[in-house]
């Protein structure tokens, strides 16, 4: 862990300037508005250890597979969203010294405030340069959500101790490169580039795909607020270009900087509108300005957290984690592309090539159903419905015929581009993943019309990749399942993960039920998925009858469901007994002795229970998790919250608290030593289920919402919003009482610990509990 921000509510704050956290600091003071994204590198230049990352949502790159052999169906890349062309540089020399804080004698008053109720970054410092001149610097940008495809900085520098020449070259680099890239390949291609004083572009192609990007800006340079046009030199070369103005300055003058940067892409514009259209954005920008565009800007966000803002009295620290999990959702995806997905990292580092995992349906799906208008999560369905075609491919090429389907366990386009054989192969419960999250949607919405129209189609695929998945075994008379990982990544090519037979399970269970009452809501519609798909008459009976035969691996005695075949046969010792200085362990021990324990990355089982809840008793869940959870080393982001949600429902609230805590601050405290690659974007969705499901109780039961909610010790209350078929709802959750506010137009029952209130259009009331 590395606890160096301060706590606030509503912002980010680093004080004093570490060279050893500043790749941390550029993850976590990462910004974005669902199109673009940036990590939180330095305006001007800096030389000292950096990730510089760019980057625009659904432009990536097929990068080759680095392997030293090849198997049948693997695949030929790895899907890797792209850094992109670099706006953001403005270099700076103070009498033709760089400025650079990884060479200046001294920096003081350092300051790093990403502000998350407005959505802005802002820096301030002192520099003293190795020639003695000191300079007062601030820096303040933003990406625009008023604007997706705008950019802004305001740099302001000022002279302490000196009277002498300023140059400021704001510049536009495109010649940048992954960090991951395979065989250092440069992944940009320049096709055009153009400037005219204070303005410039650069249009790029990938070598690969054909996307295009123009990169464009536009800049105004002030002194003591009056305008400068002395424009002094020109730097251009291939994927390059740079402008500078030098000015003469005195102490205490203070030189601005606006630079406006528009982003425009061959996915939105026609190849020769590129610039144009950037153009465009950018003579907007100016005639507006920076404070009116960041006004604009902060509204938007003022809107955005009217809906999803979790406020808890009493514990800053927790409130700061939760509101910080919260932002970064919220500047990751916004819903309003359907060909857009989340990518575990989001636009804050490259790790995971920014694709499409299993953590959007089993995570994500439940934050946006809450905090948005139904059509955000709809449109993450239909991302995986429009891809349904890729994923039989992806099941054909391993051998599975009758258009069953799989989808891939990381995806840009719909094809497999995982390049771990026990993940591409093996992890194959991501396929109910995705069937789970058509439940989720169609039971929290209640929009039937989307499961009969297109969700019947992917169960249908999905249900017939498992019936062929399973094979009969003589010895146990049961249908068993070989050779697959569990969520546990921990163990691989293991047989009967209990997790993934019983998701498999499920997953043709809701198929058949999906089927026949699709037969009787919309018989046209019937008609037409039955003869598209060409399902036969013998494909239910024999999906039925694997159901019923289905095995299970567990044990009696104690009560639990085994993770896989002869898990028990492991030694078992809990993780409270390993040394600290072998943790994480997937950082000091060799993969074959992780591979021989008892340790388990994230929730594996306890993930089947955490979905079925409804299956199961309170005492088969709490067998589970107490012999479970300390076994548990949670080196994957995604696992604390789901073992705080089910330890809420045990009562183990001082467990619960503790991994709550840990989810919500996985990042900003950094508890598994990796931030300085990115944020855990997918894993902050599972921060909200834990407050959400977890302290607030939330469910859906036979269609009804129902809260059981109580109060950490710690806290004095907290409230969450809830968006629900047409109501906005906020619950505040005191000590002794519960107040329920209903801001639609129409009132609206709900349970709390199972007893039915009515609540009547913009109205609330209040419920006393007794703890």
């Amino acid at each position: 862990m590395n606890k160096y921000l301060k706590h606030d509510d509503w912002c980010i704050i680093e004080e004093g300037f570490k060279p050893e956290n500043h790749k941390s600091s550029e993850s976590i003071f990462s910004i974005g508005n669902g199109k673009l994204g940036q990590r939180a590198n330095f305006e001007e230049q800096y030389s000292g250890d950096s990730l510089q990352g760019n980057y625009i949502a659904g432009i990536y790159y097929p990068d080759k597979t680095k392997v030293g052999w090849w198997k049948n169906g693997y695949p030929e890349y790895f899907a890797k969203v792209l850094n992109a062309p670099n706006w953001l540089g403005i270099n700076i020399k103070i009498n033709n010294s760089e400025l650079d804080l990884a060479k200046c004698k001294n920096v003081s008053n350092f300051k790093r405030v990403l502000n998350m109720r407005e959505g802005y970054l802002e820096r301030t410092f002192t520099a003293e340069l190795k020639n003695g001149n000191k300079v007062n610097v601030r820096a303040k940008r933003f990406l625009s959500i008023a604007n997706d495809e705008l950019g802004a900085i305001k740099y302001e520098i000022s002279p302490v101790n000196f009277n002498g020449k300023i140059s400021i070259s704001p510049y536009i680099n495109a010649d940048v490169i992954n960090e991951d890239s395979n065989y250092n390949e440069k992944f940009w291609i320049e096709t055009n580039q153009g400037s005219k004083p204070g303005k410039a572009h650069i249009t790029t192609k990938t070598k690969k795909l054909d996307f295009e990007v123009c990169t464009s800006m536009r800049y105004i340079i002030e002194k003591n607020k009056n305008q400068i046009e002395n424009f002094t030199s020109e730097e251009k070369h291939t994927k390059f270009i740079s402008q500078t103005i030098e000015i003469n300055a005195k102490t205490n003058d203070i030189i601005t900087c606006y630079k406006y940067a528009s982003i425009t892409t061959s996915e939105n514009y026609s190849k020769n509108l590129l610039s144009t259209k950037a153009y465009k954005v950018l003579d907007y920008a100016i005639e507006k300005g920076f404070d009116k565009l960041l006004s604009e800007h902060s509204k938007a966000w003022k809107n955005k957290w009217k809906d999803c803002d979790i406020i808890i009295k009493g514990d800053k620290e927790a409130q700061q984690g939760i509101r910080f999990n919260i932002f970064q959702l919220d500047q990751t995806y916004t819903g309003k592309d359907e060909r857009l997905n989340i990518g575990p990292k989001g636009f804050t580092g490259e790790k995971y090539g920014g694709s499409t995992y299993w953590d959007t349906e089993a995570y994500c799906i439940p934050f946006y159903l809450s905090t948005s208008e139904p059509y955000v999560a709809k449109n993450l369905l239909l991302y995986r419905y429009k891809q349904l075609s890729k994923a039989i491919e992806n099941a054909e090429k391993l051998g599975f015929k009758n258009g069953a389907a799989l989808y891939p366990m990381v995806t840009m386009n719909g094809e497999e581009c995982h390049n771990e054989w026990e993940i591409t192969f093996e992890e194959i419960h991501r396929n109910g993943a995705i069937a789970y999250a058509i439940y989720n949607y169609t039971e929290y919405t209640g929009d039937n019309n989307y499961v009969h129209e297109y969700g019947i189609e992917v169960l249908i695929a999905i249900a017939r990749f498992w019936s062929q998945r399973f094979n009969f075994s003589e010895t146990k008379q049961k249908y068993v399942m070989l050779g697959v990982t569990g969520p546990n990544e921990y163990e691989n090519n293991v047989n009967n993960n209990w997790y993934t037979n019983y998701l498999a399970k499920w997953c043709l269970s809701y198929a058949i039920q999906i089927i026949e009452e699709t037969k009787i809501a919309n018989q046209d519609n019937y008609n037409r998925i039955i003869d598209k798909v060409n399902l036969l008459d013998e494909e239910i009976p024999f999906w039925n009858t694997i159901i019923n035969n289905i095995y299970f691996p567990e044990d009696t005695e104690k009560n639990i469901f085994l993770q896989q075949d002869n898990f028990l046969d492991k030694e078992i010792i809990p993780v409270n007994l390993l040394n600290s200085s072998e943790r994480p362990i997937n950082q000091n021990w060799s993969w074959d002795r992780i591979l021989r324990s008892c340790y388990i990355k994230q929730a594996d089982v306890l993930q089947g229970l955490y979905f079925f809840e409804k299956d199961f008793n309170t005492d088969t869940i709490k067998s589970n998790f107490d012999f479970y959870e300390p076994l548990t080393v949670h080196e994957s982001s995604l696992s604390p919250c789901i073992h705080s949600i089910l330890a809420s429902k045990l009562n183990y609230h001082d467990t619960a608290y503790e991994l709550y805590l840990r989810t919500a601050r996985l990042d900003l405290d950094d508890y598994n030593n990796e931030v300085a690659e990115g944020c855990h974007i997918t894993s902050m969705a599972g921060t909200w289920m834990s407050f959400v499901q977890g302290f607030g109780g939330m469910r859906i039961k036979d269609k009804n919402l129902h809260f059981s909610p109580y109060i950490p010790d710690k806290w004095e209350s907290y409230s969450f919003n809830v968006k629900y078929q047409g109501h906005h709802i906020t619950l505040q959750v005191l000590k002794n009482e519960i107040n329920i506010s209903n801001y639609a137009d129409k009132e609206l029952e709900l349970y709390i610990f199972d007893k039915k209130y009515t609540v009547l259009e913009n109205n609330s009331i209040s419920i006393e509990i007794n703890n």
